[in-house]
């Protein structure tokens, strides 16, 4: 039997590394990645030629401009120009590729700011954006509503998940452009070894968060690739993507402590309330995803584990 050829774009991010392990480990596929050096993402021209030269069966796209409050307050242009550019040549130059099978990912901030907890599918477009990452969300839901156009105008099996914050081996551990968890590893960590008494979180510290370990969406994309098209739609009537969640929700003042007992710090720990927090309530309906027989594996003890080992392998390189 001939193996789906399948582009695995954005391999050596943190989603797009596990994804990679993930489809791997079925030895039925065969698996195309390319570094971003080799092709440049922006390019429409050369992403075109490149999809159209290929001739995959599939593609999931696991590359976007990602990162944290900060990264995404202070490089608005880039967040909003960059990842339309990039999802819009993968999605319509699949399209017009005559690719068979398409996985885009979303972000969970495509939730309006006030939305009822927790977030369902339906309530994408029922309200404001969170203003702090209000112009990567609108890339993301542009993308969202690209494969849905494609998916209603041209019958082609394009698909949209919608991770919440994830975490894991292979994060971005930048202080300024990374998310809270690589960033409070990070924080903590230094501030054990330079012997610190205080450590600063910015926020309120009150807000909640849903967090999920990379591997865990990776066997969601994996679950929902494999699910016939036609289960696929019967789950997603009347909406235009899936939700993965971790189904849980968390203060950051807790994780935050969880983050200093992981690493081993032992002084205090100092709230910046004159930092941005964000959505104050921010949990992912795991109730579509549930029914494909998906579940959480890896819990946020072990998963902070993990996270702080890579980072500690990484200081040694």
């Amino acid at each position: 039997m001939r193996k789906k050829k399948i582009f695995i774009v954005g391999h050596n991010g943190m989603v797009g590394s596990s994804v990679l392990k993930a489809f791997a480990s079925q030895n039925t596929y065969k698996i195309v990645t390319i570094n971003k050096k080799k092709l440049n993402l922006l390019d429409q021209l050369k992403v075109y030629k490149f999809l159209s030269k290929n001739k995959f069966h599939s593609v999931i796209i696991c590359a976007a401009r990602a990162g944290g409050i900060y990264a995404n307050n202070k490089f608005k242009t880039n967040f909003i120009f960059e990842n339309l550019q990039i999802q819009n040549n993968l999605i319509y130059g699949s399209h017009i590729s005559d690719v068979k099978k398409l996985i885009f990912l979303g972000s969970s901030c495509i939730y309006p700011k006030n939305s009822r907890q927790p977030m369902r599918e339906e309530d994408l477009l029922s309200g404001y954006l969170e203003p702090t990452n209000e112009p990567y969300a609108i890339a993301k839901i542009a993308g969202i509503k690209l494969c849905e156009s494609i998916k209603f105008q041209y019958k082609k099996d394009f698909r949209s998940l919608m991770p919440t914050n994830l975490y894991g081996v292979n994060d971005n551990f930048d202080l300024k452009n990374s998310h809270v968890i690589p960033a409070l590893i990070r924080k903590f960590h230094e501030s054990k070894i330079n012997k610190k008494k205080n450590t600063v979180v910015w926020g309120s510290g009150k807000v909640f968060r849903d967090f999920l370990y990379v591997d865990d969406l990776a066997q969601a994309i994996l679950k929902i690739y494999k699910l016939p098209k036609k289960k696929y739609e019967n789950l997603t009537q009347g909406v235009s993507h899936i939700n993965v969640g971790s189904g849980k929700q968390i203060t950051i003042k807790a994780i935050a402590n969880k983050i200093k007992d992981t690493v081993g710090f032992k002084g205090n720990i100092l709230f910046d309330k004159s930092k941005p927090d964000g959505m104050k309530l921010k949990m992912l309906s795991n109730k579509r995803i549930y029914k494909t027989g998906w579940r959480q594996k890896i819990y946020l003890e072990l998963g902070l584990k993990k996270t702080y080992n890579y980072y500690k392998s990484l200081l040694k390189k």
